[in-house]
């Protein structure tokens, strides 16, 4: 850790430039030729890049910044603030600290937090932000975690870990096992220091993957933010044997919309042709695969098995968007040259087997409007359309 970058005017310097184009900024000369002007440049993008991700870190002094990869990865702190809801307790360590964002929402909610972090600068960098914010009762440590572990040998009320996938596993399809540490290989070591374990893993893992490989899964919070996945989370309680629990969060503004059933689920979906509302899930209950519990929990009937667009002649508080179907008609060129072509509306597509960039070359059709066009194919196996005005909802 450099603390040279802490000098006030070097802090000015930074604080000044944040927002700049690091390009244009790096042709400059350097005006503190006893630092490594990358180091600035680093800092400065670094920070611009927390802006809305990390307000906190970002409005504080004297904060050093990772590199901007690190400040991309890591949670927001939305998200952290959510996880810190989750575990309660005395005791909490961190095996994949990092820059330490759930570390300190944690460290709000527990007495004593260990953050653990192999990498010695990292470490150092988020002990000086912890003494910053005057955040005393967590202990940062540098080494590998198991090694941690053991070294401590104490029992924790909670572990936390956020694996990072492999350098070499390619594409998006990944497994646990592919990721360090292996969970599901050390899962029996983790238990004997703690009884609950608080696993984040990507949004783009497989919510059955992750079931199969691993043991006493308790609760699955699938977590978006203003509609976008941004993780999944895993409570593991040792020993724990009966269902497990799907909470989908989305946060919206300041408030978390939630929507919650048990797997196994022994729902099933009702059916119907197009009535006076539609609801579409968002991004969260996509994500998790219930349909069939969103039409039995909502009483809302499905327009078709692979539609995932659900309807009612009743308007219902719902986790997704929610529209008055105005018109209805078959998808055909005459259909579409009558109601649609050379329009300006929002285009969504749902089980259709055409892309919305199709639709709108095809049809010269502009984005954006207070239409609200739905693509999509009913019960009866036609392809149609729906044009809708969104009803909008109100997060208190």
């Amino acid at each position: 850790m450099n603390t040279n970058l802490l000098n006030p005017e070097v802090q000015r310097f930074i604080h000044e430039n944040t927002g700049i184009d690091i390009a244009k900024l790096a042709l400059q000369k350097n005006p503190f030729p006893g630092i490594d002007f990358k180091e600035i440049l680093n800092q400065i993008e670094s920070r611009t890049k927390s802006k809305e991700k990390l307000p906190t870190w970002f409005n504080k002094t004297n904060i050093l910044f990772p590199s901007k990869i690190s400040v991309e990865q890591t949670s927001s702190e939305k998200t952290a603030a959510y996880k810190s809801e989750l575990v309660s307790g005395e005791s909490l360590i961190d095996l994949t600290g990092g820059f330490g964002i759930d570390t300190f929402y944690f460290s709000n909610k527990m007495k004593s937090i260990v953050h653990c972090e192999s990498n010695t600068e990292l470490s150092e960098i988020v002990k000086h932000n912890f003494n910053q914010f005057e955040k005393h009762n967590i202990e940062c440590i540098s080494g590998e975690s198991e090694e941690i572990l053991k070294k401590l040998n104490k029992k924790f009320d909670w572990i936390y870990i956020d694996p990072s996938r492999r350098n070499d596993i390619k594409g998006k399809v990944f497994l646990l096992k592919d990721c360090s540490p292996n969970v599901p290989e050390l899962l029996e070591d983790y238990f004997k220091f703690a009884n609950k374990i608080l696993l984040k893993t990507s949004p783009i893992l497989d919510i059955s993957a992750g079931i199969n490989e691993l043991k006493y899964v308790k609760e699955i919070h699938i977590v978006a933010v203003e509609n976008e996945v941004k993780e999944i989370l895993w409570i593991l309680e040792n020993n724990h044997e009966s269902n497990s629990k799907v909470i989908c969060a989305n946060i919206v503004e300041d408030a978390v919309e939630k929507f919650e059933y048990f797997l196994p689920s022994n729902a099933f979906s009702t059916f119907s042709l197009p009535l006076k509302y539609l609801f579409e899930p968002n991004a969260s209950l996509m994500k998790s695969g219930g349909f069939d519990e969103i039409s039995k929990q909502y009483k809302i009937e499905k327009l078709h098995h692979n539609s995932q667009l659900f309807t009612s002649n009743e308007l219902k508080p719902f986790c997704g968007r929610v529209f008055e179907i105005k018109n209805q008609f078959i998808y055909s060129k005459e259909n579409m040259k009558l109601f649609l072509a050379n329009t300006k509306a929002n285009v969504t597509i749902r089980n259709f087997p055409i892309t919305v960039d199709e639709i709108r070359k095809k049809w010269k059709i502009k984005d954006g409007g207070k239409v609200y066009c739905f693509f999509t194919t009913a019960l009866d196996n036609h392809k149609i359309v729906l044009l809708c005005n969104k009803i909008e909802k109100k997060h208190e």
